[in-house]
């Protein structure tokens, strides 16, 4: 029998609260600015609390759509004719210029890579795909081990050459192809912050697909508050509220996408070493970082590795890391020293 959870979200939705607040008088207070549409796939929103006089709601938002269009139409394998999709189209080992947001992302993407030894691999797309949870048709079953054994043949981050100085990529498998999901939206959110601090504007939330990056103060005059949520299937309910500020968060889980099949549960989250969904006991995972793209990367690097491996890996690179683990009992939090730390530092 098989069951169907099929959410479409790629990490753990992270739930903004405190979006209107109240004054002595009762009367709610709203922000400025609040910018809320769709890209890359997902939905975007960006909420400012102070808003310059010199800054013009609609040129901002203007702006804002332009530069996100401009990133999806660099970085978007759901674009056929982005850099990216052109780059994965070509079977070929020559060098190819790309633009500089791909370039930025890629060595990002690769440092990451070989931080946690190839939990990390942005060539993981043909297996995401495979299993049925990428961009090619909905399928639902597990794939013949041999046609699993071919794909993972044509993968490896490895495989990829970086020209950093010359703006240029190639690819040693020429059937590489590569996937930017788990680090792009991440990206786009540092760059929407960075045009917004451009134009000093200095208290902010953006958000772009559950990737977030905050700064400054809340409409009531505090820092930003952020529900995690609970990692179950069944209902959303808040596990956790956070209040933070000057930093990018970003959380990967496995429980709003898999399929069950004979009483079996397949997760989204594919293991690249393996090519096969992950099975260990970590529900989420959720890291604090000055950067949302690299926030990005590293929840799903931990996600694969698991509430172990994932947790040594942050104790050892000192990342700031909550885990929410299964337990026969439910659920309970795991966090590294570097996020307690946080914590002790800004209360």
């Amino acid at each position: 029998m098989l069951k169907i959870f099929e959410f479409r979200i790629t990490f753990l939705l992270i739930l903004c609260l405190n979006l209107v607040a109240c004054s002595d008088t009762n009367q709610p207070k709203t922000y400025p600015f609040v910018y809320t549409e769709m890209i890359m796939g997902t939905s975007f929103t960006i909420k400012i609390t102070t808003l310059p006089a010199a800054v013009k709601i609609e040129t901002l938002k203007n702006q804002i759509k332009n530069l996100l269009d401009k990133l999806n139409g660099d970085l978007s394998t759901y674009e056929p004719k982005s850099a990216l999709s052109l780059f994965n189209q070509k079977l070929s080992s020559d060098w190819q210029i790309i633009p500089n947001s791909l370039l930025i992302v890629l060595v990002e993407a690769q440092r990451i890579s070989q931080l946690s030894a190839g939990a990390f691999d942005i060539s993981v797309g043909k297996l995401v795909n495979l299993w049925g949870f990428g961009v090619e048709p909905m399928h639902f079953s597990a794939p013949d081990d041999n046609i699993l054994k071919k794909v993972l043949a044509t993968l490896g981050y490895q495989h990829l050459l970086i020209d950093k100085p010359a703006s240029k990529i190639k690819k040693q498998q020429p059937e590489l192809y590569l996937d930017l999901s788990a680090i792009a939206k991440g990206y786009a959110v540092d760059q929407v912050a960075l045009l917004l601090e451009v134009q000093e504007i200095n208290d902010y939330m953006v958000e772009i697909g559950g990737e977030i990056r905050l700064k400054g103060q809340n409409i009531s005059g505090a820092g930003w508050k952020i529900a995690i949520e609970k990692p179950t299937s069944e209902k959303r309910v808040i596990q956790k509220v956070v209040s933070i500020s000057n930093i990018a968060m970003a959380t990967s889980g496995d429980y709003r996408n898999f399929f069950e099949l004979e009483g079996k549960r397949y997760s989204h989250t594919i293991d690249p070493r393996t090519g096969r969904p992950i099975t260990h006991q970590l529900a989420s995972v959720t890291i604090l970082n000055n950067s949302a793209m690299t926030a990005d990367a590293l929840a799903t690097a931990i996600m694969v590795l698991g509430e172990d491996e994932g947790y040594r890996l942050a104790q050892q690179q000192n990342i700031a890391a909550l885990f929410i683990i299964k337990t026969t009992e439910g659920f309970v939090e795991k966090s590294s020293s570097a996020f307690i730390k946080f914590f002790k530092e800004t209360s």
